[in-house]
């Protein structure tokens, strides 16, 4: 009996579910003779008088009202559309095997979309006639919001002794829609830049670069440099570069003749057993870099931040093979990293950008040994760049001093670290602004109260601004200190003008320990 109950309820369900169905299908389709037709008919009917036509429209404000803080890595956010209805569009007709994800890619460097996303849900609802997934060969779609002319995106000058407040983010994340939704809050929060990999340490580049020695991708994680730093400038932030220079695999790997070389083997050396680097002191690898640079500049970026301005550090020294070793009379390492910079920044200077530096925290310390492996002589870079960023992660001084877990006393080693580059830059004009850590990595007390803890001493020392670096770009952290410190910053009365940094206090304070060398580690910092 059970068995025939269990029958006739399927049967029932069966019926249920055909009945609901045949209802569906004969549900009235709704009037498309809304706003959304009267748009896409004026859309085409301008359209077929010119392919693209100038018409004067303002770009849409790209900040949607939302809160400020977002979820610690958030699912995607809701695609906002800027409104398009004042831009000219362009007639697409589909051939066969297109889809929509390809034609959206094909066109989104054309048009006033960020992302795909926006471009495809605009498209959409210029085309309210299509609805589904699947497109079918000699369809027509009218692809809204085209640019009229190439993007051209010029630096836009900053004072290089003006407080910098900036978030790193890789390139994958910055040509995202979750790196656009990071930057949007950051602006929000008080943020006034952002740093975004042009080349990373992998030698992959983020942008369309027509170079012999440059990766072929298919798809750049930034489509459109330009439109990417019209963006940042349209938020007011300050754009910069950054450029890992010579820790580059790509070239190392697929251009050995580059690299620098074993001794024994004859074949690319390696750091550690592992890690590839070109060869700094081969002129086709500066000027390599250079022309990046150059180019970076020419897509509107404000500031050009160089990475990894030295040589390796670490690995077996006597087996590695310079180039410069073969040149008579012999330089030293340190010549070579300051006859580039003197080089690099006598080209990029005069084009209205500022040109910073990246550095080991540990290099105010300038010992003969660290000087001769990374050839960082921190007096000389002083003179050829604007900004010094020291590395001052505390969790980076193994060992120093007596601390058995330097990652939990930020006081004490940002403020020595920053006394002794205030030293060894003394005279030299060169502003520093510190890395700071926003990661967790051998640290216990890490909290938005360690980011507050780092920004205060860096500013007490000498830091004019600061920059957080996180690989996994996770800035939980620096978001709820930067709520923090807006809240409690005092505000300047009607008849005072507001500081830009506070003066740089002495403290007196100096290390006499020494450490060994030691490269980046990869658990979320370098």
């Amino acid at each position: 009996m059970l068995g025939h109950a269990r029958t006739r309820f399927c049967f029932a369900l069966l019926a249920l579910t055909v009945l609901g169905t045949s209802v569906l299908i004969y549900l009235p389709r709704p009037n498309l003779k809304d706003d959304h037709t009267r748009l896409v008919a004026a859309l085409l009917a301008r359209w077929r008088r010119a392919p693209i036509q100038t018409i004067p429209s303002p770009l849409p404000d790209l900040i949607p009202p939302r809160p400020p803080s977002l979820p610690r890595q958030a699912e995607a956010p809701p695609v906002v559309i800027p409104d398009f209805s004042g831009s000219p569009a362009i007639l697409h007709t589909v051939k066969s095997g297109e889809s929509i994800g390809g034609i959206v890619y094909r066109y989104l460097a054309q048009t006033i979309f960020m992302t795909s996303g926006e471009l495809e849900a605009a498209v959409r609802r210029a085309n309210p006639a299509w609805a589904g997934t699947h497109l079918r060969p000699g369809q027509e779609l009218i692809i809204p919001g085209v640019e009229t002319e190439p993007i051209v995106e010029h630096p836009v000058p900053f004072a290089k002794t003006a407080e910098i407040r900036a978030i790193y983010l890789t390139g994958l994340m910055a040509g995202s829609p979750r790196g656009l939704e990071i930057i949007k809050q950051w602006k929000a929060l008080g943020g006034n830049a952002i740093v975004f990999d042009v080349k990373d340490m992998d030698g992959i580049v983020s942008m369309t670069f027509d170079d012999p020695l440059a990766p072929k991708l298919r798809r750049p994680y930034i489509r459109s440099l330009p439109k990417f730093t019209r963006f940042l400038h349209r938020l007011a932030l300050h754009a910069i570069a950054r450029i890992a220079l010579f820790r580059d695999a790509y070239i190392a790997e697929h251009h050995s003749e580059l690299a620098v070389h074993s001794r024994r083997t004859g074949q690319p050396w390696r750091e550690n057993g592992k890690l590839v680097w070109t060869d700094p002191s081969r002129r086709e690898v500066q000027d390599y870099n250079l022309a990046l640079a150059k180019q970076a500049v020419a897509s509107g970026v404000d500031e050009i931040q160089f990475d990894y301005v030295r040589f390796p550090a670490e690995g077996d020294q006597a087996d590695a093979q310079f180039h410069l070793q073969s040149e008579q009379p012999v330089v030293t390492r340190a010549q070579v990293i300051s006859d580039f910079l003197k080089r690099a920044y006598a080209d990029l200077h005069p084009l209205g950008v500022l040109m910073s530096l990246d550095v080991f925290g540990v290099m105010a310390w300038q010992r003969p040994v660290d000087l001769a492996h990374t050839g960082q002589d921190i007096t000389e870079m002083a003179r050829h760049c604007d900004v010094l960023s020291p590395m001052v992660y505390p969790s980076h001084f193994f060992g120093m001093d007596g601390f058995a877990r330097p990652g939990d006393a930020p006081e004490h080693f940002i403020s020595a670290s920053m006394e002794r580059f205030r030293k060894v830059t003394a005279g030299s004009d060169v502003v520093l602004r510190p890395w700071l850590q926003a990661f967790a990595w051998r640290t216990r007390t890490y909290s938005p109260g360690y980011i507050l803890t780092q920004v205060n001493i860096a500013r007490e020392n000498g830091g004019i601004g600061y920059l957080f670096w996180n690989a996994r770009n996770d800035y939980s952290a620096p978001f709820v200190a930067m709520r923090e410190m807006r809240s409690t910053a005092p505000q300047p009365r009607p008849t005072e003008k507001a500081e830009t940094h506070p003066t740089a206090a002495e403290t007196g304070l100096g290390l006499t320990a020494t450490v060994p060398e030691r490269a980046a580690a990869e658990t979320g910092s370098r």
